[in-house]
């Protein structure tokens, strides 16, 4: 841990220029309070830096939380062993879960199964509770609930430290959680303008709290976030299913954590109630179990937060990246790609080349800056990964 100004407090041993400026450039807004908390995976991001928990005053920067809304991770432990699935075909595998689970951007289920049925009727009754239509959003919402997506979200099947074997998958809210957050944020830069209010950054707008415009940010973001949670659950029912047809016996689950790094609630801290916007961090609370995964070629983790106080109670999410996508397709090959991903069931294409572990920053130093912060439960290594184009 390291203080890099009264109000900006690093865990990041890898730290860019580009990302350190911007992360200050947040922590001097008027409404930051104790500090902005600057997690392991820390890397440049639109408005607020990836990997930062910013806990803010009366006021919340809706691109602190960022246009993926309630992104996160859920994991599964099953009943079965390395050497249950080893037996099986990986790529018949793999080809199911791609048929049963929509990839892609813009990717969504041209039916509504009978799973994601009350769910839906769920995400119904809270957006009317809400007051609020998301088909003003996006009126195929329904649709998307199940999907994957594109970019570092995935799913798969890992085994751990004991060879057990787990389903494992990150994702968010989709389209539907796209368009509100793009909303609201086009809504605080327009009214910052009408406020005469000089920003550092334009990403950095604002909404105050007891408008009408925070208000309607608030419980269209907590819609989304349950979308997004939702979600995780429904693709997982899914790769449940299709490794139950694998392996011939259902799924018995010892085991399942749903967690967002992506959102915002009211918290308690350094006797302050106080918006926190998490943005690429986890809560760790004391004994809360989390979920950080690294690269597509690298082990992820299942975590138990310790609670500390100048965090505010966070840990990192991932990885975090070192290059961007366009330099990463510079700097790599297909071939490197390739052999990073060797032993591991994937669908071989070039298109994955900005997803090359060697984009991203090590995981293993990423979790030895943040020992104080989780304490590592399981060690996760892929058998078989399936991520959209």
């Amino acid at each position: 841990m390291e203080k890099l100004s009264r109000r900006l407090i690093s865990w990041a041993s890898l730290l860019d220029e580009k990302t350190l400026e911007q992360a200050h450039t947040t922590a001097r807004m008027p409404f930051i309070y104790p500090h902005v908390a600057l997690m392991p995976d820390a890397h440049l991001g639109k408005g607020a830096t990836v990997g930062s928990v910013i806990p803010t005053l009366g006021a919340i920067i809706p691109a602190a939380v960022g246009v993926d809304i309630g992104c996160g991770m859920i994991a599964v432990r099953t009943q079965f062993t390395k050497q249950d699935l080893e037996a099986r075909d990986l790529t018949g595998l793999r080809e199911a879960i791609e048929r049963a689970v929509p990839t892609s951007a813009g990717a969504y289920n041209r039916k509504i199964v009978a799973t994601a049925a009350p769910r839906i009727a769920e995400l119904e009754e809270l957006a009317e509770r809400s007051e609020f239509d998301p088909s003003d959003y996006a009126g195929h919402w329904r649709h998307q609930l199940g999907s994957l997506g594109s970019g570092n979200h995935f799913i798969e099947v890992s085994v751990d430290e004991d060879d057990r074997v787990w389903m494992f998958l990150h994702s968010g809210s989709r389209g539907i959680g796209n368009k509100i957050a793009t909303h609201h944020i086009k809504v605080a830069v327009q009214l910052n303008k009408k406020w005469w209010i000089d920003l550092p950054d334009p990403d950095l707008a604002y909404l105050v709290e007891g408008t009408p415009e925070f208000s309607a940010y608030i419980s269209q973001l907590k819609w989304a976030q349950h979308f997004a949670l939702l979600n995780r659950e429904e693709m997982m029912d899914r790769v449940a299913r299709q490794l139950s047809e694998t392996m011939g016996e259902t799924v018995v689950e010892a085991e399942r954590i749903n967690c967002h790094h992506n959102f915002t609630q009211s918290e308690k801290h350094f006797n302050k109630t106080v918006w926190v916007s998490r943005k690429g961090a986890i809560e760790a609370d004391a004994g809360r179990p989390g979920l950080i995964p690294g690269s597509m070629g690298t082990a992820s983790y299942v975590v138990e937060g310790k609670g500390d106080p100048v965090s505010l109670n966070s840990s990192p999410h991932g990885a975090g990246r070192q290059y961007s996508r366009t330099a990463a397709r510079k700097t790599f090959s297909h071939d490197q790609l390739r052999e990073a991903m060797v032993g591991i069931e994937y669908r071989d294409t070039d298109a994955f080349i900005d997803e090359i572990p060697q984009a991203y920053k090590p995981i293993d130093q990423v979790m030895a800056d943040a020992s104080a912060l989780v304490e590592i439960r399981h060690t996760l290594r892929q058998l078989v990964n399936v991520k959209g184009d």
